[in-house]
């Protein structure tokens, strides 16, 4: 295979590529020194580089071959972006740019080179960290890792096959950390490509054979990128603070705590009253009276009290301030201002005529139970309401008799009759007069007396109606009595007529009774059939029971077989 020999690079170029790698990792540092703090706190890492590409392929040379024209001419400088997955592996993109080519080591000074190109190469890797924790400590100043992924290279020049390639790649590098961000990272990197690369010139008509080989030697700086968490935002990390949870925009010390700028023991941020030493009891406040209450709230600084009273006394425990507790050394009630109420009823005790029983104001707290007006004290019907006439008992007639005692409640009367009026006017007031609607007399009880005929004829009546013997069979005999009888009721017709049959004590008393019935019931019939009101003639039997002689003598016995009538007055209607 022929060589092709070219001139010998000249220091110029050398001094001017150097520049410009200078320049790129300068200009790299700075802006990645702009990110704040890849570990777990800061989980981006960016990186520059610099280094040499060595060729190993079908024309000759190998990964471990070093001739001086590899670093005079094989220079790269790269790029690289990591992202922490956790304590063993991160993810890393990566990218160079660079000379690669083949040197003939034999010719004269090491100066012959057979073909030489452009390389630009990318590869996505995971990275195994050694510093992970379990092998070496995951904060240990020396951190070596080993990585492996797919890489894709393009070739270029005019004196090489211009294609692109992929490649797998493998290597190991380790990294002497400075600080958290800045650390010197060594890498070597071998990757295996895809396809193999020729010179058209050297080899005419000559496919290239096999696979090519190259390996990466590289020097560079990374860079640690990404805020650490801040869960408290006071802008210390949380690894490093040692008061986590603080409020935002409450103002921290370097250790992200709280300031206490009195020295009290209470953070500013919860001191109300910053700037005075005062207790942690009382939120920062001085407490004169020491009664757990600030004095910026104690209505009562200098005496000691309660927090629900603001600071104030209350020394009988009611709820009210000494100083507006019109009885402060007695439990009482806020309505009567401190003063006690047993009864409930609104009015002080000391005021109150009867305290265990709730009352009213119009009795100085004495109760009216019915609400009559009349204090129960007073009060004869207590329990009903009344009127005062009647000393608290109900009157429903208003006639100063109170019901209890009024014979005729539902009527005004006068107290001498017990509440009765004289209904007729006859002098006999009701409560003694048999017929209150009739006009009587006081002999009669208040009724009219009969007329003196009226009188003979009922005398009469006693012995003169006869019935057949044992039976209850009216005689035709008796007959003119009793159409005298019917014509007294025609005339009379506030009258009522009760028969009564009566026997003498010959034969059984049950049938004696009811013969008797039988008797005066066949008198009534009579009356009703001559035309008197069934309602004004009833008929009842008394048998041998009422007796007006003896039964011992026929003359007595005949006595008491009678018929007697005996009148009562209807109510009249007018």
């Amino acid at each position: 295979m022929k060589r092709i020999v070219q001139p010998k690079v000249s220091d110029a170029f050398l001094v001017e590529r150097g520049k410009q790698i200078l320049f790129t990792l300068l200009l790299s540092i700075f802006f990645i020194q702009c990110v704040d703090a890849q570990t777990r706190y800061h989980k981006w890492n960016a990186g520059v580089n610099g280094g040499i590409s060595i060729y190993a392929g079908d024309l000759g040379n190998n990964i471990s071959n070093f001739p001086l024209d590899v670093f005079e001419e094989d220079v790269m400088v790269g790029l690289n972006l990591s992202r922490y997955l956790n304590r063993s592996f991160d993810l890393t993109l990566s990218g160079t740019m660079g000379s690669w080519g083949f040197y003939d080591n034999k010719a004269p000074n090491n100066q012959a080179t057979v073909f030489k190109g452009d390389m630009v190469h990318g590869n996505l890797t995971l990275k195994y960290k050694f510093s992970n924790g379990y092998l070496l400590s995951e904060d240990s100043r020396l951190a070596p890792y080993v990585f492996i992924g797919p890489g894709i290279t393009n070739l270029s020049g005019t004196r090489i096959t211009n294609d692109v390639s992929y490649a797998g790649v493998i290597g190991a590098g380790v990294t002497l950390r400075l600080s958290e961000v800045i650390g010197v990272v060594y890498q070597t990197t071998f990757g295996y490509m895809s396809t193999a690369h020729n010179n058209p010139e050297t080899s005419p008509n000559v496919t290239p054979t096999g696979n090519d080989l190259f390996m990466f030697h590289t020097l560079g700086l990374s860079f640690n990128m990404g805020s650490e968490d801040d869960g408290d935002d006071d802008g210390i990390a949380d690894r490093l603070d040692k008061c986590p949870g603080t409020p935002k925009s409450v103002k921290v010390d370097k250790n992200g705590c709280p300031l206490d700028g009195d020295g009290d023991g209470v953070l500013d941020y919860l001191d109300k009253c910053p700037g005075v030493m005062g207790l942690a009891v009382t939120d920062g406040c001085p407490d004169t009276d020491k009664d757990g209450i600030g004095d910026n709230e104690d209505q009562c600084p200098t005496v000691a009290g309660l927090a629900e009273l603001k600071g104030c006394p209350d020394t009988d425990g009611d709820g009210i301030i000494d100083s507006k507790d019109k009885c402060p050394n007695v439990k009482g009630s806020l309505t009567l201002d401190g003063c006690p109420d047993r009864d409930g009823d609104g009015i002080r005790d000391e005021e109150d005529i009867c305290p265990d029983a709730a009352g009213i104001a119009l009795f100085k707290g004495c109760p009216d139970t019915d609400g009559d007006g009349i204090e129960d004290s007073k009060d004869m019907c207590p329990q009903v309401k009344g009127t005062t006439a009647t000393n608290g008992c109900p009157d429903t007639d208003n006639d100063a008799v109170h019901d209890g005692i009024d014979k005729c409640p539902s009527v005004a009367g006068v107290p001498a009759h017990s509440g009765c009026p004289d209904t007729d006017n006859d002098g006999v007031f009701d409560d003694i007069d048999n017929c209150i609607t009739i006009p009587g007399t006081p002999a009669n009880k208040g009724c009219p007396e009969l007329k003196k005929e009226t009188k003979q004829l009922f005398e009469k009546a006693l012995q003169g109606i006869q019935f057949e013997t044992g039976k209850a069979v009216i005689k035709p005999v008796s007959f003119p009595i009793l159409d005298a009888i019917v014509k007294v009721m025609r005339e009379n017709p506030s009258y009522k007529l009760n028969i009564g049959g009566h026997t003498d004590n010959v034969g059984d008393d049950a049938m004696n009774m009811t013969l008797s019935q039988n008797r005066a019931s066949s008198v009534a019939n009579y009356l009703i059939a001559k035309g008197v009101d069934p309602m004004r003639v009833s008929a009842t039997g008394y048998g041998e029971t009422q007796p007006v002689d003896t039964n011992s003598t026929a003359k007595g016995k005949a006595r008491n077989r009678r018929v007697e009538f005996k009148v009562e007055f209807l109510k009249t209607v007018e």
